[in-house]
């Protein structure tokens, strides 16, 4: 199943992600999981904490595929 992350402000740090939208409890654990290889975007393993993640990037954690789309909707800018 994919879920579906609308940001707000484009780019957005990878960190910052998976901290506000819950996935994980502080960003000092976004921080730590992915360090340690647990975060994959678009399909390779991501290891940069602020990693920029735009519109159409796909982020997979903990057996969750999230999709990244704008406020309008847009999957690519």
């Amino acid at each position: 199943m994919t879920n579906q992350i609308i940001l707000k402000q484009s780019p957005t740090e990878l960190y910052k992600i998976l901290k506000f939208e819950g996935m994980v409890s502080s960003g000092a654990e976004a921080k730590c999981v992915i360090g340690n290889g647990l975060v994959k975007v678009n399909n390779k393993v991501e290891t940069r904490k602020r990693n920029k993640i735009v519109a159409g990037d796909t982020i997979e954690f903990a057996g969750e595929t999230y999709q990244i789309s704008d406020e309008e909707g847009n999957k690519q800018v």
